[in-house]
């Protein structure tokens, strides 16, 4: 008769823990680039509509806008949108009058 054993070896534990590293090294780091990406990929999007609307204004008042709050309500009715971008801030540059990213 045959004993049944219960539980796992210790080498079978080790050839998991050592699998489950070689996968985590490989996926962490495309998991944070992919992080990074998606807010620069935010960020440009939300300097395309804050274009959009400073461009509106114009066309409606005949000059550009000195600030992005002059846009609230009427052409960004949720208000000035938040920069997803670490410490970023969004302005209208008065030389080109584009909004842009300052840090």
């Amino acid at each position: 008769m045959r004993k049944e054993r219960s539980g796992f070896s210790l080498l079978e534990m080790l050839a998991v823990v050592v699998l489950l590293g070689i996968i985590a090294t490989l996926v962490v780091p495309r998991v944070a680039n992919s992080s990074l990406t998606a807010r620069s990929n935010t960020t440009q999007h939300i300097l395309s509509s804050l274009n959009s609307a400073i461009e509106q204004y114009q066309l409606d008042h005949g000059s550009y806008p000195s600030s992005l709050k002059e846009l609230v309500p009427d052409y960004l009715p949720d208000g000035v949108p938040a920069c997803p971008e670490v410490g970023g801030q969004f302005t209208i540059n008065e030389k080109t009058n584009r909004a842009e990213v300052i840090h």
